[in-house]
């Protein structure tokens, strides 16, 4: 098999999963309510259990970092995707609450690893492509998403057993993703950090930290809309129940299509180009929202929220393996931890800010955080990067090479 063959399977292969990811996910987040109901979970408790699964995928992403010393990410990726699918499973099957609550832990040790390992081996395809891509992985999980929602909302208006709701998607999705599993494609960072002795030591910690500060607010941002934009829209712009509805679905749906043409204007512009212009229309999307007049008003920030925030994450993730380009899985595994602290914040910030003072002035909160991405902008071009600053080099294979170029 030649290696451009085996570089466009793998890309299609790791594509997928992160395709299968979002519809696992959204599948979970989107029933919250049903589960609760189900297994009977108190609304004090209920925090609780929330809170305990991207705490223990912080954790899993903690461990990842060290075990794909071990082993290859993508051996990690195999067998995580399918312990998530049967997790969510497991979610909906039990009848007691300690069924639940193993089902949930679970869930979030793989969830970590997967995040973790999926963004190892897009970092490392990228670098062997030579241009950007990562975006592209990234609006597969937006489509993944959407549909996983979509799903979710079939089962909630049919009113069918979570188990009857998650069982179609998980038969059609895990054996998909074992099949594309044969065909991942990993880098050679140990290769590369024996020959460009370039680590994570106390100085590299120093250069990721900007990164994991941009990686925490993006996800404020994001969590703000998946959880209190409904809230918002009706109670604070005083939509109907079914209007207030439709902000994610338009935040997801502009997330995919900014996803998809992005990598076209990483590629022409340049990373810190667009991630500076996402960053100012994302925080005008949230000017937007706090000002907004009436629903359509509000509805048009939420609409550039998804259109500033989907560039930010998959270029944090491209810009460490940039800066460590022989150490790109430790730095991917350490940066995506700060994806569930972003998530463990973002809610209950700007939920305590809104019942202390107002929901409108909770919006600037994230609107000035995300702009803690123009501090930080630098980071993702440096000098000497090895793709993707201001233009983009011929493609080159160096998965399997140890970084050597040909």
């Amino acid at each position: 098999m030649t290696d451009d063959v085996r570089l466009r399977r793998g890309r299609s292969a790791l594509g997928f999963s992160f395709f299968a990811q979002g519809v696992a996910f959204a599948l979970l987040v989107t029933r919250i309510p049903a589960i609760q109901d189900r297994y009977g979970i108190s609304d004090g408790l209920l925090p609780v259990f929330l809170a305990a699964v991207p705490i223990l995928a912080g954790v899993s992403s903690v461990a990842t970092e060290h075990l794909v010393k071990r082993v290859a990410p993508s051996v990690v990726l195999r067998w995580a995707q399918p312990v998530v699918l049967l997790a969510l499973l497991g979610v909906g099957a039990g009848s007691r609450l300690w069924h639940v609550a193993v089902a949930l832990g679970v869930f979030g040790l793989a969830v970590g690893a997967l995040d973790a390992s999926m963004n190892m081996l897009g970092v490392s395809l990228q670098r062997a492509y030579g241009r950007s891509i990562m975006l592209g992985f990234h609006a597969s999980y937006s489509l993944g998403g959407i549909l996983g929602a979509s799903a979710a909302w079939v089962g909630a208006h049919w009113h069918l057993a979570l188990v009857t709701g998650y069982l179609p998607a998980v038969a059609v999705v895990l054996p998909l993703a074992l099949l594309g599993s044969r065909y991942y494609v990993d880098g050679r960072a140990d290769a590369d950090v024996r020959q460009a002795g370039k680590g994570l030591g106390a100085g590299g910690g120093k250069l990721l930290l900007p990164l994991c500060l941009v990686m925490a607010c993006a996800y404020i941002g994001d969590s703000t809309v998946a959880n209190w934009s409904a809230k918002y829209l009706q109670d604070v712009l005083g939509s109907s129940e079914q209007l207030a509805t439709v902000p994610y679905n338009v935040y997801m749906v502009t997330t995919l299509i900014g996803r998809s043409v992005g990598d076209l204007g990483v590629r022409r512009f340049g990373a810190v180009a667009m991630v500076r212009a996402g960053s100012v229309v994302a925080a005008g999307g949230f000017a937007v929202v706090a000002a907004a007049p009436g629903a359509w008003t509000g509805m048009l920030g939420f609409t550039l929220l998804g259109i500033g925030l989907c560039v930010i994450v998959p270029q944090t993730f491209a810009a460490a393996g940039r800066l460590f380009p022989g150490a790109s899985d430790t730095a991917v595994a350490r940066l995506n931890i700060f994806n569930y602290v972003g998530f463990l914040i973002g809610s209950p910030l700007v939920g305590g800010i809104g019942d202390a003072w107002s929901y409108r002035g909770a919006m600037l909160v994230p609107m000035v955080l995300v702009l803690v991405t123009l501090v930080s902008a630098r980071s993702f071009g440096v000098d000497g990067a090895r793709y993707g600053v201001r233009h983009e080099r011929p493609r080159v294979v160096d998965v399997g090479r140890g970084g050597n170029e040909v």
